[in-house]
């Protein structure tokens, strides 16, 4: 039988890292941050403030799928980060061994924008924000996953989703 893998996705500054976290402890997973599996030339592109194509995404997208699905074959349940903004994206990461689950950060742009702007050390500048919000196809009713307010805490969103999702 399949493990499950809970993907926290959204845009950048809506919490993924945060609430993926609480998730992973409380539910005793292992953690990826999909930030980590960007390619040199990825992050060069980010940091200049381009944004990325499907193309520069596709071998990003399918290095974290296979990470899912080596866990799966291990018996280990995950929790993964990742933006997954579009369902293209999203089918590509269901291309995995695991069930895959979808916790979709929502939030206002100006919101999503303060928080951006008050964190530092991260590549993703607060002026991609826009493509980010361009991109992004919320999860449609078909799809396995809910949508939760990044307006609650932290704990709550992390409360919300074990009551909704893990089974």
């Amino acid at each position: 039988m399949a493990t499950t893998c809970l993907v926290v996705m959204g845009v950048a500054g809506s919490g993924k890292s945060t609430v993926a976290r609480l998730l992973a402890d409380r539910l005793g997973r292992p953690m990826a941050e999909a930030d980590e599996f960007h390619s040199e030339a990825n992050i060069a592109k980010m940091s200049a403030g381009i944004p990325l194509a499907d193309a520069d995404r596709e071998p990003w997208l399918v290095a974290l799928r296979d990470w899912i699905s080596e866990h799966d074959a291990a018996g280990q349940g995950t929790v993964v980060t990742c933006s997954a903004l579009k369902r293209s994206y999203r089918d590509l990461l269901r291309g995995a061994t695991a069930r895959v689950r979808f916790v979709h950060l929502s939030g206002t742009r100006e919101v999503i924008g303060e928080r951006m702007a008050s964190r530092s050390g991260h590549f993703m500048p607060p002026t991609l924000l826009d493509s980010q919000f361009a991109d992004l196809e919320p999860l449609g009713d078909d799809e396995d996953g809910i949508s939760v307010d990044v307006a609650a805490a932290p704990e709550q969103i992390a409360d919300r989703v074990c009551q909704g999702l893990v089974r």
